[in-house]
């Protein structure tokens, strides 16, 4: 069982940019991380399994909505603090933080920001223990990151709704009690419905055969003649706008949580450079290793502040999708960049699961798709500083 030696790079004194309180949340998922997650993660990644037990330890350090207000189960921290949840979280793996920010940003956030007082109060604080856990369904087969022409519907009939459709690539999915699922109606308008796992006509077949994130339990949701209470439709979300602004609060998650993925690599890479002897010396000591840790530890540091700066826009309610867009591709980018100069360090030790280098990078593919691809947040800050859309 390999130990965790992490220590934390913060090469501009960042921390100095952090309350006590958000340097008391990143201390503490940290140490669980340490504790939970480490000693058994290459292992299951190696399975392709998803550690169920974690679940009870991720509500109780408070990971299941850490931005949810108090009145509905949440600890009510500001998006700072769950933007460096999130980075300690995926330092331990991108599966797991993927598994936490389904819940919070995903299922609890558009609840909480769309649903009714009823609803919130039925769901909420289950979902913030842990005893409800969740997931999202916008992708479908043909509509990935066109999601306005999903094919997903729903009908009135009455005394409730007639859901019919598919979703795939569904985080949480193989086990999640609920699903809030992006449907169109009779009109054409986005809806959100809460549907709950064994409404007749509703199942979950589990995605197999994954490279990447192989923490994460992912699938389909598949949904044949669903009778959805008429109660459980989402009465504050009309079209598009609804989904996206949980997706802008996934995304400000991910541009966190692939800093702290780097951060794992570096500080693995480094301490192997310092021990790793060649032609009689550290290899630390060469001049193409050092030229890789240095543009490295550049590079996480400016993603650092990158994300500090989004977070206290965002605390103040002025952060844009298009910011958080520039975010998300650039620190991803960044951290799958990073990952691939960490395995050349360790040479071949780097491809095996004794290290985390390999499992980081294969996690940060799918990292660099999901939530809009690479390629997509570009052209949405394209879209914001030329007022041009390139992608319609």
């Amino acid at each position: 069982m390999a130990q965790d030696l992490f220590k934390h790079p913060d090469y501009y004194l960042v921390d100095e940019l952090l309350s006590d309180e958000h340097k008391l949340v990143r201390d503490a998922t940290r140490e669980w991380v340490k504790r939970e997650v480490s000693p058994i993660i290459e292992e299951v990644a190696q399975k392709a399994e998803f550690p169920m037990h974690i679940l009870k330890g991720l509500a109780e350090i408070g990971a299941f909505g850490p931005f949810i207000p108090e009145e509905y189960g949440g600890p009510g921290l500001d998006y700072i603090s769950y933007g460096v949840m999130m980075q300690e979280l995926e330092r331990g793996d991108s599966g797991i933080r993927s598994t936490s920010s389904v819940q919070s940003s995903l299922v609890m956030f558009p609840i909480w920001k769309f649903g009714s007082e009823e609803q919130k109060q039925k769901y909420l604080p289950k979902l913030a223990t842990g005893e409800l856990i969740g997931c999202f369904g916008l992708t479908e087969p043909n509509h990935g990151s066109n999601p306005a022409g999903m094919e997903t519907k729903f009908v009135d009939k009455g005394d409730y709704y007639l859901l019919n459709g598919a979703k795939m690539w569904i985080s949480n999915a193989p086990f999640a009690d609920i699903a809030i699922v992006w449907a169109k109606n009779e009109a054409g308008r986005i809806k959100g419905l809460i549907v709950e796992r064994g409404m007749e006509g509703f199942s979950t077949p589990e995605t197999h055969n994954k490279w990447s994130l192989r923490t994460s339990a992912t699938g389909e949701l598949i949904f044949q003649d669903v009778k959805v209470p008429k109660e459980n439709l989402l009465p504050g979300a009309d079209g598009l706008r609804g989904p996206l602004t949980c997706l802008d609060s996934a995304r400000y998650g991910i541009a966190w949580g692939a800093v702290g993925a780097a951060m794992d690599a570096y500080d693995t890479a480094l301490r192997y450079a310092k021990e790793r002897t060649q032609f009689g010396k550290p290899i630390a000591s060469f001049q193409l290793q050092q030229k890789k840790l240095a543009e490295m530890i550049t590079e996480i540091t400016k993603a650092q502040l990158l994300a500090w700066r989004l977070g206290t826009l965002r605390n103040e309610g002025r952060a844009t999708p298009a910011q958080i867009s520039m975010a998300k591709r650039n620190n991803v980018a960044m951290a799958l960049n990073v990952v691939r100069e960490a395995r050349q360090i360790l040479g071949a030790m780097g491809i095996t699961g004794e290290y985390p280098i390999m499992r980081h990078m294969m996690n940060l593919e799918s990292v660099i798709t999901y939530e809009g691809t690479h390629d997509i947040h570009l052209l949405i800050t394209g879209y914001d500083i030329t007022g041009i859309p390139a992608f319609k």
